[in-house]
């Protein structure tokens, strides 16, 4: 059973006066305890990364940096091919937004979490995971990288014994792979089933796929995204089941031990 676990969500994903949320990113702050911040390319701007960085350090939460590829019209969700160096430079660039805000306002940076395509590239691409962290290794020392467990991130990671966590999606679908189902168009799922599929996956280390059956899953941190439907309710539900089951709701950097 994991007694211990990191509840992250993506925030300040909206650009000017735009919003991708439905749910007030103070109210989703307020049940997690690790932010990934968008940094300005896939969404965010000055004043929403300013705001956003404040709320976690009020609420003693983890901060976290959320680079994805520049496609503000694609929201960081589509495939740019482009060179592993010129990736990294944009991931630096992200980064050093998140983290000046964070000196700004006394928090210190936890995390990186690569978004939405950028993610998924990494995570079967080694060349790119091995120059990111070998990237933040010289640039931010400790900063956590998160990432699935069957990922080439996760591999280059352990191999050159650099603190990462690994996540569980509990507002996505799971294949008999063990790879995220992604839908562009997501339903509002039920909160309920939502927070019963994360205190599984904490008691029994399993989770259900598409195709019916169970297969074990790894994870010091569970993910909900504040774009999902419902997002408000999703979090609200996962944080009572997991607390209900006697499992700590704590930052990655706790879990870790770190």
């Amino acid at each position: 059973m994991r007694e211990i676990v990191d509840l992250n969500c993506d925030m300040g994903e909206g650009f000017g006066q735009w919003t991708l949320s439905e749910a007030p990113d103070e109210e989703i702050m307020s049940l997690i305890s690790s932010a990934n911040i968008a940094a300005g390319f896939h969404a965010g701007d000055p004043n929403s990364m300013d705001r956003v960085v404040k709320l976690a350090q009020t609420y003693g939460v983890g901060l976290g940096a959320h680079p994805g590829y520049n496609d503000l019209q694609g929201f960081g969700r589509r495939y740019m091919k482009t060179s592993s160096e010129e990736l990294v430079n944009d991931i630096v660039y992200q980064i050093g937004a998140i983290r000046e805000f964070g000196r700004r306002h006394g928090i210190s940076l936890q995390h990186v979490k690569p978004h939405g395509a950028l993610y998924m590239e990494a995570a079967v691409n080694e060349e790119l995971s091995e120059m990111i962290i070998d990237t933040l290794s010289k640039t931010c020392g400790t900063a956590i990288i998160f990432c699935m467990d069957i990922s080439k991130t996760y591999e280059v990671a352990k191999r050159v014994g650099y603190p990462v966590v690994r996540e569980f999606y509990a507002d996505r679908e799971y294949d008999a792979s063990g790879s995220i189902v992604f839908a562009r168009n997501v339903a509002r799922p039920k909160p309920e089933d939502i927070a019963e599929k994360c205190v599984r996956a904490c008691k029994e280390g399993v989770v259900r796929t598409v195709e019916g059956e169970d297969i074990p899953i790894e994870f010091e941190s569970i993910c909900f995204h504040s774009d999902t439907p419902g997002a408000l309710a999703i979090g609200r539900a996962i944080r009572a089941g997991l607390t209900d089951a006697g499992i700590t709701i704590a930052p990655a950097a706790t879990v870790l031990g770190l």
